[in-house]
């Protein structure tokens, strides 16, 4: 199973999309949710205690998470040392990797690095500088060792080029990805008042994009015999090419991956550190094998293309952040997705048999944080 280990709230970036909406946004009604203000900023449990808990868990993976977790690079060394887990992963922005030795950069099963495209587009949603920092510092670990999965965790917003700036991260001059995961900035804050555009951008830019970009995907195939690990892709043809019929949610929160949060209480999701309502359990009190399971409710369990999607976000599940005319944009990327997907599936089996490219080519690592669903 997968956990995630939040070590500090604090991050040393103000993202547009993250903390730099904190100020901007409405504030968001959570109705009956009750809400633990007192969740401490900084991780706060006995390690020991997490130690335990993990124990029992003989494939367990530990995921670094934040905030920034490289703030508390003391806390990862310290776990690195000790916790008994099969791997460990890091989600992080990619600007401080140089405070970490490579003893323990190297010892990364993934790092997920936060990028959104090229320099411009980075840097305004980033902040000035931010680009060059994480490219100088992917560009060192490379150099002094690291061989494990280095993916590009891309935020989509209205500005951004979804063909263009997948492309770019997986080919350019500076540093290439050799894989990618994206997620849209949509049905998450109580923002849906403030983005007009928002529709018309899935209808007129980011729907077109993702239907060149699988299409310019199955030409890679077939051209240089290789399959781009683009993992929105990767995952859903993966489960058309099996004959896989209904996937659960794709991240697997609640079910395959939990989260630990900074007292310890276990989360189904990052996102929802603090929904007391939802807690799966305590690392103090619980076991992997008890945690409480947590699922995809409501109007989702009604839609046409569940056993595609999975439900897309837990979170945005239970909290229902946009209105009904928002959500049905967030649906209509999946839809175009699922379609575009579908339509290659014939090109895809034929490179199959002809042993262009295999089955193995589209397996990835389940539940390890990428989305999937965008």
């Amino acid at each position: 199973m997968h956990y995630f280990v939040l070590l500090t709230d604090d991050c040393n970036l103000n993202c547009s999309y993250c903390r730099g909406k904190i100020f901007e946004v409405p504030d968001f009604d959570f109705q009956s949710i009750d809400i633990d203000e007192t969740l401490p900023c900084e991780a706060s449990f006995n390690p020991g205690t997490l130690y335990s808990f993990l124990s029992k868990d003989e494939e367990a993976v530990l995921t670094f998470y934040g905030g920034e977790p490289l703030l508390r690079d003391d806390l990862i060394k310290e776990m690195m040392d000790n916790a008994p887990v099969k791997d460990f992963m890091i989600h992080t922005n990619g600007t401080l990797l140089n405070l970490l030795p490579s003893s323990y950069i190297n010892r990364f099963r993934s790092i997920f690095v936060s990028i959104d495209g090229n320099r411009s587009l980075t840097d305004m949603c980033r902040g000035a500088g931010t680009y060059e920092r994480i490219i100088n510092n992917l560009v060192d670990i490379s150099k002094n060792g690291y061989k494990g999965e280095i993916i590009g965790r891309m935020t989509v917003t209205e500005n951004t080029d979804i063909y263009e700036s997948v492309r770019f991260l997986s080919s350019n001059d500076d540093f290439s990805f050799s894989s990618i995961h994206w997620q849209i900035d949509g049905n998450f804050w109580n923002d849906y008042s403030l983005r007009e555009n928002f529709s018309r951008w899935v209808h007129d830019t980011y729907n077109p994009g993702i239907s060149m970009l699988i299409r310019y995907w199955v030409n890679v195939m077939e051209e240089e015999g290789r399959v781009l690990m683009w993992y929105p892709f990767v995952g859903t043809m993966g489960d058309l090419l099996s004959g896989y019929k209904k996937s659960p949610l794709r991240c697997g929160s609640g079910f395959a991956n939990y989260s630990i949060m900074q007292d310890g209480s276990i989360a189904p999701c990052p996102c929802m550190a603090g929904m007391k309502d939802h807690y799966c359990g305590h690392i103090d009190t619980s076991s992997p094998c008890t945690a409480k399971k947590e699922c995809i409710s409501g109007e989702c369990l009604k839609c046409d293309i569940l056993d595609f999607c999975g439900g897309r976000c837990l979170y945005s599940n239970i909290t229902r952040p946009w209105p009904d005319e928002g959500r049905r944009a967030v649906y209509e990327t999946v839809k175009n997705l699922k379609n575009c997907i579908e339509s290659e599936l014939p090109r895809v089996k034929g490179l199959i048999e002809e042993g262009v490219v295999s089955p193995e080519s589209f397996e990835y690592i389940k539940y390890n944080g990428c989305e999937i669903i965008p």
